[in-house]
C-alpha cells in the first residue's frame, strides 16, 4: 500500500509548525481517512493562510471552462486560480501577502493536458523570484510511471492545456512534473518534494490502497482516467466526448454517427488492448443536449497494451473519414485562447490535425511522434523518484 505525501508529511511537521502557509489544493488532498488536508493540518498545529483551487473549485463542483468564484472554507481564505479569464490562473501579488510556504497536494491525471498542475506551474512561475518555499506533497500517478504516449509540445501550441514540454502521457508524478519545471525554467524559489513511501512505477491507481476521489466532475473512476489522454481530443472537436452521461471520455458519439459502421470500423483496425462497443446516448448537458446519439463506448481490454493516445487519434482519423466535414475542429475561444484549433492546442502541434485532414493511414499519422517517445524516454529518469 502507498503513503501519499501529505501522510508522510503528518509524521514529521516540526519544521514547517511556525510557518505562515498557502495550501494549493482541492478535495482530493485527503488522509488516508479520508480526512481533508486543510483540517489535519490545523488540527496538527499549523497555520493555513490562505487555500488556492484550481479548476473546478475545492470541491469540484463546477464543469470544464467554468469560472469559479469561491471565498471561504471555515476559518480560511479561498483564492480561485480559475476565473474569467487568462490572468486569474495566476496567484496575485496581494494573495501572496503574508505566505512564506505553499503547499500543493492535487491528485493529477498523468496527462499534459489536466489542468491542475499546469495551475501548480503558473504558481511556481509566479513566485520564482519570492522568498517563497514551494512543497509538492506527491500523490500517485493513475496511470503509473512506466508507459508514455504522445508528441512532446511545440512551443508555438504553448496553452493552459499545454504547458509541459512533455508527452501528453507522461509517466511522471506531480512531484517529478515539478522538479522538472522548476529546473528547466530556472525557477529561483525554494521547491521540496516530499515523496510517497510504497508507491512503484508500474501501479494503476486502484493498486495503491488509496481512495480513489473523482478529481474532477467528469472523472469519475480510474476506467475513465485511463482512456482520457486519447478521448479528452474530441473536447476539440463538434464530437461529444460523453459529457452529460454517466460514463464520460468512455462514450464519444454525434447525431449523425451510424453507431455499428463507427464501431465495426475502429474494431478493424486491431488497435492494442480495447474494443468498441455500439451505443446510443442521449448527453443531458453539454454537446448536443437531449439529442440522440449514437456512438462507442471504449473498453480497455488490457490496461498494459492499450494506447490511449492512438487510440484517441483512431477516434478522430475514423469518424473524419467516415464523415467528412460533419466532423469539425473547433476554432473558438479554449482555455482562454483561440490562437489555435483546441485540437491543436491538445495535441501540442497541428501536424496531426493536418495529417487527418488529408486521409493519412493511422500507421503513418502514429509515426509523426515517435521520435518524441524516445528522446523522452531518454530523459525522463532524471526525474524519477521511485
Amino acid at each position: 500500500m502507498a503513503i501519499s505525501g501529505l501522510e508522510v508529511l503528518l509524521t514529521d511537521i516540526e519544521r514547517y509548525k511556525h510557518r505562515n502557509i498557502g495550501l494549493l489544493c482541492n478535495h482530493t488532498s485527503v488522509t488516508s481517512d479520508l480526512e481533508y488536508s486543510w483540517d489535519a493540518l490545523q488540527k496538527a498545529g499549523m497555520n493555513i493562510v490562505r487555500i488556492f483551487t484550481p479548476e473546478h473549485g475545492l470541491f469540484a463542483v463546477e464543469q470544464d471552462q467554468k469560472a469559479v468564484h469561491e471565498t471561504a472554507c471555515g476559518n480560511i481564505e479561498i483564492v480561485s486560480l480559475y476565473g474569467n479569464n487568462a490572468t486569474t490562473l495566476y496567484p496575485r501579488v496581494e494573495a501572496l501577502q503574508g505566505i512564506d510556504l505553499v503547499m500543493c497536494d492535487i491528485q493529477d491525471i498523468g496527462t499534459r493536458y489536466y489542468t491542475y498542475l499546469n495551475t501548480m506551474a503558473y504558481f511556481l512561475h509566479t513566485i520564482r523570484d519570492c522568498d517563497i518555499e514551494f512543497v509538492v506533497l506527491d500523490r500517485p500517478n493513475p496511470l503509473g510511471g512506466v508507459q508514455i504516449e504522445g508528441p512532446l509540445l511545440n512551443h508555438n501550441f504553448t496553452s493552459f492545456v499545454g504547458v509541459f514540454d512533455c508527452p501528453v502521457r507522461h509517466g511522471l508524478t506531480c512531484g517529478e512534473i515539478a522538479m522538472m519545471y522548476h529546473k528547466r525554467k530556472q525557477i529561483n524559489c525554494g521547491l521540496t518534494v516530499i515523496p510517497m513511501k510504497g508507491w512503484r512505477r508500474d501501479c494503476y491507481y486502484d493498486d495503491v490502497g488509496i481512495p480513489w476521489i473523482p478529481p474532477s466532475p467528469n472523472m469519475p473512476t480510474i476506467e475513465t482516467a485511463i482512456v482520457y489522454p486519447g478521448s479528452c481530443l474530441l473536447e476539440g472537436t463538434n464530437i461529444s466526448e460523453g459529457r452529460g452521461t454517466t460514463t464520460p471520455f468512455q462514450i464519444v458519439g454525434a447525431p449523425f454517427v451510424d453507431k455499428n459502421e463507427f464501431a465495426k470500423t475502429l474494431n478493424a483496425l486491431h488497435l492494442p488492448g480495447v474494443y468498441f462497443r455500439p451505443v446510443e446516448f442521449r448527453p443531458t448537458f453539454h454537446k448536443y443536449v437531449g439529442e440522440l446519439c449514437q456512438g462507442v463506448f471504449i473498453h480497455v481490454l488490457d490496461r498494459k497494451k492499450f494506447r490511449p493516445f492512438l487510440t484517441g487519434i483512431a477516434l478522430v482519423k475514423t469518424l473524419y473519414d467516415l464523415y467528412g466535414e460533419r466532423v469539425e475542429f473547433l476554432h473558438g475561444v479554449y482555455e482562454f485562447t483561440s490562437l489555435h484549433p483546441a485540437f491543436d492546442l491538445l495535441c501540442g502541434t497541428d501536424a496531426i490535425r493536418h495529417s487527418i485532414l488529408k486521409h493519412e493511414s493511422l500507421q503513418n499519422i502514429a509515426k509523426l511522434w515517435e521520435a518524441d517517445e524516445r528522446e523522452w524516454d531518454n530523459e525522463r529518469k532524471e526525474w524519477w523518484l521511485y
